[in-house]
């Protein structure tokens, strides 16, 4: 029987989890499972690239591993743990900063839109994060990472290390392939149609985080820019708010964009606006009910922490150990 693929993906807690990380990036992350080997982590040290209250920065690590539990990622099936408790990330890292040159660090897209929006924090991991992307992934020979369109740049370079490091000493590193999210996979403001849902938004109106009680969620819903028509299509050029809306709904109601478009189609703006929250209500009653449970069981969630680290540091010093002995360092 065939090995399975390997698929890496990381999730970084700078900010609390949102639908729009659950539709491009969580729901994908429980079906690769079934057909990939798959390592799920929290990446809290790339969370100290961005000023950060070290106090939020321990409690969001606790509340994503209690939502990947949640939402059903099973511990069995995939590793899930956290990036510190690893340490081959960072050595790994530094490493790959050696067979990183300036000028492809200088030219991601990323550094240069972060410095410009916080300019009195533009520090060296700030700069070198693409290489810690890179050591994230080369470390586990993952064949594939999920990636969304402000990621491929980071990607694209880390396939450049690898390909690099392997024609200077001999094939070490598998150079990884990404993936895209299916239906859904970027989902936008509900205050600004045309802007991305992020977990930092400044609008937190516009955004529906997974902690949000059903309330706030219904509130946010009935509150989102649409347009000044009255009909309900799906067209992302000229009806992006109501567009929005209906590849929402489609997700969570699962059923296709057309089929969405043709239960509201007779209704009026506050009817969809109505129906799409309460069915993210729904969905998600369960889901906050598991991780209530969970997030008041700190013990559990270490436990599955640990075994996670473990399972992550034998397979990531294997390849440590190869990288070390290739370099000249004495191991």
């Amino acid at each position: 029987m065939d090995e399975k693929k390997i698929v890496f993906s990381a999730l970084k807690p700078t900010g609390d989890l949102t639908i729009g990380n659950y539709i491009g990036a969580l729901k994908n992350m429980i079906d690769m499972t079934n057909d990939y080997d798959c390592l799920y982590a929290v990446a809290d040290l790339h969370s100290l690239t961005v000023d950060c209250v070290p106090a939020e920065l321990r409690k969001r690590s606790y509340d994503f591993m209690a939502f990947f539990l949640a939402i059903g990622l099973d511990p069995k099936k995939c590793t899930l743990f956290l990036q510190s408790h690893v340490p081959a990330h960072a050595e790994l890292a530094w490493i790959l900063n050696c067979f990183t040159q300036f000028g492809e660090a200088k030219r991601m897209t990323q550094f240069k839109d972060k410095s410009a929006k916080a300019p009195q924090n533009v520090n060296v991991g700030l700069f070198a994060y693409p290489t810690l992307m890179a050591a994230d992934i080369l470390l586990y020979k993952a064949d594939y990472v999920p990636v969304g369109k402000d990621q491929l740049q980071h990607l694209e370079l880390a396939r450049t290390i690898a390909e690099r490091f392997n024609n200077k000493y001999s094939p070490t590193f598998v150079v990884p392939e990404g993936i895209t999210g299916k239906k859904g996979s970027k989902i936008y403001s509900l205050a600004d149609p045309t802007a991305k849902m992020g977990k930092t938004d400044d609008n937190a109106n516009g955004t529906i985080f997974l902690l949000d009680d059903p309330d706030t969620m219904m509130r946010k819903f009935r509150r989102a820019v649409t347009d000044s028509e009255t009909v309900v299509r799906y067209d992302v050029k000229n009806k992006p708010g109501i567009s929005n809306l209906l590849t929402i709904y489609s997700v969570f109601a699962g059923c296709s964009i057309e089929e969405a478009e043709a239960r509201f189609a007779s209704s009026d703006y506050a009817t969809l606006k109505n129906g799409v929250g309460e069915c993210v209500v729904e969905f998600f009653k369960p889901i906050r009910a598991e991780y209530n449970r969970l997030i008041a069981d700190k013990a559990y969630l270490e436990e599955i922490m640990k075994q996670g680290a473990d399972k992550a540091s034998y397979l990531a010093n294997k390849t440590l150990s190869k990288v070390y002995r290739k370099v000249g360092l004495v191991r």
